[in-house]
């Protein structure tokens, strides 16, 4: 590899690396598109608009069962059940955005339910049942992805540009309870610890 091409790769690896960094699934001012680690296991294509495409997913199961929860203090709620990385986070990707959600669980089914609209934190989750049924097309208020069993996926087109209050019809109120803003230049935010096994 001449010292051209290397110089290349590693200053596009360094802005992949700083554009995931230290989002609050807020807004990068360094781009609109990130590559995003793949989990063990899975490797899933975002296809995200105007062509860019990238690695990652929406995984999902139960703090408890690997992702632990995050006390984030810009949304100052508990978030957790929802990764784009490894353990739970805030959620951020750009409108128009195709994305998998995909069940890791090994037993339990799980649901991606949109539970409210806001405008800003805090991230208030209001005491509500979320449907069980499939709801739209795209990822929007009143969006409800169905019943999604272990190892299984969906993919659902992210709509206009918002902040999304989600959580799982079945273990909303056991804390899969997230953040997930769509907007230009959308990043994950900070992970949870690892839950004690």
């Amino acid at each position: 590899m001449s010292k051209k091409s290397l110089y290349l790769v590693v200053a596009f690896a360094a802005a992949l690396l700083a554009s995931c960094a230290g989002g609050n699934g807020g807004t990068a001012t360094n781009g609109s598109s990130f590559a995003l680690p793949h989990m063990p296991d899975l490797k899933i294509t975002v296809t995200y608009p105007k062509g860019m495409a990238g690695t990652g997913t929406i995984s999902e199961e139960l703090p408890g069962e690997g992702l632990g929860v995050v006390s984030d203090p810009f949304w100052k709620a508990n978030l957790g059940g929802f990764t784009q990385q490894q353990f739970s986070q805030a959620l951020g990707f750009p409108p128009g955005t195709k994305l998998t959600i995909t069940n890791i669980s090994k037993s339990i089914t799980h649901t991606l339910n949109v539970v409210k609209k806001i405008k800003g934190p805090p991230a208030t989750f209001p005491n509500v049942t979320l449907p069980l049924g499939p709801l739209g097309t795209k990822l929007q208020k009143g969006y409800a992805s169905g019943a999604i069993s272990p190892g299984k996926s969906v993919t659902v087109t992210l709509g206009k540009a918002g902040i999304y209050l989600i959580g799982c019809h079945f273990h909303y109120h056991s804390g899969m309870q997230d953040v997930l803003v769509v907007h230009a230049g959308a990043t994950p935010g900070p992970q949870a610890t690892a839950p004690a096994q």
